[in-house]
């Protein structure tokens, strides 16, 4: 019987290099608000624009970001698995926030895995992890998983990359 040593280590780096991976390479905002913090699931209740640093977009009740996928279709969404381990599906009933108007549709879509995901103008949406607190945007214009990841604005265009400066976005 071989000896197996390495394996746990291999693992524990491997985990360590994806976590790393997934973030933007800026460290995490230590003032996060309570309902924003990783591992916060997103939220279908409570649907708003909010204005960012790089504009107005939409985020669930916790002022995550909402964001779609270019891969994506109507009808259909191709972030799965790993992907959306890091792009997290928004799936529940949409309730838009009290006050907020805007010009086009949720819908839902079937997801491979039986879930229901919420979509908007078409887009199914999503919340990233690297995400560290309400109105970050730190996933739009990002070339992950195959695809550009952009944040949903309330007309439904793509939100602008910012130019790399270097600095935070948050």
């Amino acid at each position: 019987m071989r000896n197996h040593w390495w394996v746990g280590p291999s693992v524990a780096a491997a985990a360590v290099l994806l976590a790393a991976c997934a973030g933007n390479g800026s460290p995490a905002n230590s003032a996060t608000s309570g309902a924003a913090q990783a591992g916060t699931r997103p939220s279908a209740d409570g649907i708003r624009a909010m204005t960012t640093s790089r504009g107005t977009v939409l985020v669930d009740a916790h002022g995550l970001t909402l964001y779609w996928f270019a891969k994506d279709t109507a009808t259909r969404s191709n972030c799965s698995g790993s992907c959306a381990t890091a792009w997290l599906p928004l799936t529940g009933t949409v309730v838009i926030a009290s006050g907020t108007a805007l010009p086009h549709g949720f819908g839902t879509i079937a997801r491979s895995d039986g879930q229901k995901q919420v979509t908007y103008d078409g887009h199914p949406l999503y919340t990233y992890t690297g995400d560290k607190a309400a109105g970050m945007v730190t996933g739009n214009g990002l070339n992950l998983s195959g695809g550009l990841w952009w944040a949903v604005t309330p007309s439904g265009a793509e939100l602008p990359a910012a130019a790399p400066s270097g600095g935070s976005d948050g």
